[in-house]
C-alpha cells in the first residue's frame, strides 16, 4: 500500500507516533488497513457545500465499518452566485487551481492509498477531478447533490429567476415587493443551484467521464438517493484499491469525447468546455477545440433543463431517468463509446444498460430531439481566431444569425452600469473585454449582465460577446471565451463603438466587418499602448502571468 511509506518499518516510528497522536491509529492492527482520504469542500456560506460536513461524517463511518482508516481534510470553495458582481469574481476561476494544488499537496504529503472527493459547485468539481488525475491513486468523485427548485404561486423558480427579476425591476417591469418574493422563494435549501448550470453540468459530466457513480449528477441534496450514493462510494473505493484502478486508467480521449457528447445532448453550461479541457490536460490528452464542433454535429439535443427550459430542473431530470437514461440512448445510437471504463469497475455501457426514460417530455428520443445538433458550438472568425463558445441550447428557437453595432466596455462593471441605466438597445452587440483569464484576471462570469438583458426583454434582440465567460444560467445570444483575449492583443481589443459585428451560427462564424487595412492600423495602435490594468493581489498577479487563454482551458502552464 502507498501508505506503508509512512507507517511501516523501524525508520517510520516517528511517523507512527504522530499518527497515534492524531487518534487516527488506535492499535497496531490499524497500521495494516488502507488509509483513505476524504477531500471535503464544506464551506458554511455556500448552499452547495453547507451540508457536506454531515456527508463527510457518513463517509468516514462507512469506511471504518468496511475496514479502512478514513481521514478527512478540507479544501476551499467559492459560490459564484455570491462572488458575482464585485471583485470576488476575479478569484473564482483561479480557485480551481488552488483546489487542485491543495488536494495534490495533502494526498502526496501524507501518502493516501485512495481518495473520495466530496464537493459541489462550479470550480470545485473540475478542481477535484483535475487533482484526482494528477495524483492518480484510486479515486471517486461524489457530489453533494442538487438543490430543489423553488416555487412561487405555482411557478418553479431558481437562482436565475432572481437575477432576471433584477433586470425586470430595473426596467420598471416589476416592483420591489415582487422582486423580494422571488428572492425569498427561489433557493429553498442546500445543494448546487437547481438548473443545468455549471456545477450540475460538471456533476453530470463526471458520470460520462467515468469518475463518478451513476446518479451523481441528479440525485438531490438531502435525499435518500444521495445518501445511498455516498455509502456506495465508500464501498466501491475498496474495490478500486483491490483492482488498482486509477483515474488515468479511466480517462482517455474517448471518455473526454463521451463527456462532450453528453454535454451536447443535455445542453450543459458553456463552462464545461473550459473545465473539460483542463481535465484533459491533467490526463495528458491533447484535445483539439475543433473536435467539439464535430461532436456537436453528430449529437442530437435530447434534453432541456433550466435556463434553457425554465420549468424543468434537476429533480425533474432525475425523476425522468437521470443521466444514465440519456447515456443509454446515446450508447444505443452509437454516439457514446459504451466500452469506456468507470469507477464502478464496469463500463459506461454496462452501468446504463438497464436505465429507462420514464418521462419522454423531459428526455426526448431521436425523433423528437430539440435539434439534430448538440447544445454547444465553437465559433471561429476574425474576432475569434482560436475559438469562442456559445450555448446554442440557450438561444430562442429560429435565431441562427445576428448582426449589430458594437457597444464596447473594458470591464463587466462598466457594461452592467450601462445596462441598468437602460442604455442598451435592440440591435446592439455588447462587447465586454479585458475579462479573460489573464486580463480579468480570472475570467469573470457574465450572469448579471446577461440576466439583466433578458429581464429587460432584450435577450433575443441584442447580443453579448466577451473574452470572459458565462454562468451556466446564462441564456440569449451570449458568446464567451473569445480567444486570443484582449489582454494578449486579441482582435476583441480592437473593436470600436459602432463597428458592425456579424454572428453566423450555421457557419460557426464571429466576425468584425472592417477592412484588413483597418485591422492592421488598429493593431499597431494597440501594441503601442499594450495591456495595462493594476492588479493589487499578489496571487492574482501570479495567476495572470502564468495562465493560458480559454482555448487551452485557462490552465496554469
Amino acid at each position: 500500500m502507498r501508505s506503508d511509506s509512512i507507517k511501516q518499518g523501524t525508520k517510520r516510528a516517528p511517523h507512527r507516533s504522530l499518527l497515534r497522536a492524531s487518534g487516527l491509529v488506535k492499535e497496531d492492527g490499524d497500521l495494516k488497513k488502507p488509509f483513505i482520504a476524504i477531500a471535503n469542500s464544506q464551506v458554511d456560506i455556500i448552499p452547495g457545500h453547507a451540508h457536506l460536513r454531515a456527508y463527510g461524517d457518513l463517509l468516514k463511518q462507512e469506511i471504518r465499518e468496511l475496514g479502512g482508516i478514513p481521514w478527512e481534510f478540507s479544501t476551499i470553495g467559492i459560490c459564484d452566485g455570491i462572488a458575482m458582481g464585485h471583485e470576488g469574481m476575479n478569484y473564482s476561476l483561479p480557485s480551481r487551481e488552488l483546489i487542485a494544488d491543495s488536494i495534490e499537496t495533502i494526498l502526496i504529503a501524507h501518502q493516501a492509498d485512495a481518495v473520495i472527493c466530496l464537493g459541489n459547485c462550479d470550480k470545485v468539481v473540475p478542481g477535484m477531478l483535475m487533482a484526482m488525475l494528477r495524483v492518480n491513486i484510486p479515486a471517486i468523485y461524489v457530489s453533494g447533490g442538487s438543490m430543489r427548485a423553488g416555487c412561487l404561486e405555482g411557478k418553479s423558480l431558481d437562482l436565475i429567476s432572481v437575477f432576471e427579476a433584477v433586470g425586470a425591476h430595473a426596467s420598471k417591469k416589476m416592483d420591489e415587493s415582487e422582486l423580494g418574493a422571488i428572492e425569498r422563494s427561489a433557493c429553498p435549501g442546500c445543494g448546487s443551484c437547481a438548473g443545468m448550470f455549471t456545477a450540475n453540468s460538471m456533476n453530470c459530466l463526471s458520470e460520462a467521464l467515468g469518475l463518478a457513480l451513476p446518479g451523481n449528477g441528479t440525485a438531490l441534496a438531502g435525499s435518500p438517493e444521495r445518501e445511498a450514493l455516498l455509502r456506495q462510494a465508500a464501498k466501491q473505493i475498496f474495490s478500486l484499491l483491490e483492482q488498482d484502478l486509477k483515474p488515468c486508467d479511466i480517462v482517455t480521449l474517448n471518455s473526454i469525447d463521451n463527456a462532450f457528447v453528453l454535454d451536447m445532448a443535455m445542453g450543459g453550461s458553456s463552462n464545461t468546455v473550459l473545465h473539460t479541457l483542463s481535465i484533459a490536460e491533467e490526463a495528458g490528452i491533447e484535445y483539439d477545440l475543433g473536435r467539439i464542433n464535430r461532436i456537436a454535429e453528430r449529437t442530437p439535443h435530447l434534453c432541456k433543463v433550466s435556463p434553457s427550459r425554465p420549468d424543468v430542473h434537476m429533480e425533474d431530470l432525475h425523476r425522468a431517468g437521470g443521466i444514465s437514461a440519456i447515456v443509454r440512448q446515446l450508447v444505443e445510437l452509437g454516439k457514446i463509446d459504451g466500452g469506456q471504463k468507470s469507477v464502478t469497475g464496469q463500463t459506461i455501457g454496462e452501468n446504463t444498460a438497464s436505465s429507462l426514460v420514464v418521462d419522454h417530455d423531459i428526455i426526448r428520443d431521436l425523433e423528437r430531439a430539440y435539434s439534430p445538433q448538440g447544445g454547444l458550438k465553437i465559433l471561429y472568425g476574425n474576432l475569434a481566431p482560436e475559438g469562442a463558445v456559445i450555448k446554442t441550447a440557450g438561444i430562442a428557437e429560429g435565431i441562427t444569425s445576428f448582426q449589430g453595432q458594437a457597444r464596447c466596455f473594458d470591464s463587466e462593471e462598466q457594461a452592467m452600469a450601462a445596462i441598468m441605466q437602460g442604455l442598451i438597445s435592440a440591435g446592439d452587440v455588447v462587447v465586454i473585454r479585458y475579462e479573460g483569464p489573464r486580463g480579468g484576471p480570472g475570467m469573470q462570469e457574465m450572469l448579471s449582465p446577461t440576466a439583466a438583458l433578458v429581464g429587460q426583454g432584450l435577450g433575443s434582440k441584442c447580443a453579448l460577446i466577451t473574452d470572459g465567460r458565462f454562468s451556466g444560467g446564462t441564456r440569449g445570444i451570449a458568446i464567451g471565451h473569445i480567444s486570443p483575449e484582449a489582454a494578449e492583443g486579441g482582435p476583441i481589443a480592437l473593436i470600436e463603438n459602432g463597428d458592425p459585428i456579424s454572428i453566423d451560427l450555421t457557419a460557426g462564424r464571429l466576425d468584425l466587418e472592417i477592412t484588413e487595412e483597418e485591422f492592421v492600423k488598429r493593431r499597431k495602435a494597440w501594441q503601442a499602448k499594450g495591456f495595462t490594468r493594476t492588479i493589487s493581489s499578489k496571487w492574482l498577479r501570479r495567476y495572470s502571468g502564468q495562465v493560458s487563454n480559454a482555448s487551452r482551458g485557462a490552465v496554469i502552464r
